[in-house]
């Protein structure tokens, strides 16, 4: 596996990636599969001024992760919120990890000390991967999405660095 920064032509990887987690699961509050070409501004805004990492195996995609403002304010500007995505067909094989350790070393290099994860609770999975990664649950908003005719509650966790 290899780590690395991504690149604009990995816009269709990373798209195909995150469909699956917007069509059939909660983990994205996101309703609608953007398109390609949002994907690309999206990849295009992030990476300009934070990390953006992809994972490859293989020469594939198999997961990215990528760091943006916590919130836009000055005060703020040492914080910042993560996501990561790893393939539905990828996960258990340290993707996340080696994604997440490269992040975090790229964002302590650049001067950020805190780092904040928004996860979707229920989600087992999730919650026990960013515990591992040394984040602690801070805060919960209950019920405050709905997808799938259903509500969902996130919480708040976060990591010093």
């Amino acid at each position: 596996m290899v780590v690395r920064d991504v690149r604009k032509e990995d816009a269709k990887a990373i798209l195909a990636i995150y469909s699956y987690y917007v069509e059939h699961t909660a983990v994205t509050f996101e309703l609608a599969v953007p398109t390609l070409q949002e994907m690309e501004e999206r990849i295009s805004s992030f990476s300009s001024a934070y990390p953006y990492l992809v994972a490859e195996e293989d020469g594939k995609v198999a997961g990215y992760c990528y760091a943006h403002a916590l919130n836009p304010r000055a005060a703020y500007k040492k914080s910042v919120e993560l996501s990561i995505y790893v393939d539905k067909d990828a996960h258990g094989r340290g993707i996340g990890t080696a994604l997440y350790s490269k992040l975090e070393e790229q964002l302590r290099e650049n001067g950020f000390t805190a780092l904040y994860a928004i996860v979707t609770s229920p989600d087992s999975g999730s919650v026990a991967f960013h515990l591992k990664a040394g984040f602690s649950t801070v805060g919960k908003l209950t019920d405050c999405g709905e997808k799938f005719g259903r509500k969902w509650s996130v919480l708040y966790m976060e990591k010093h660095i």
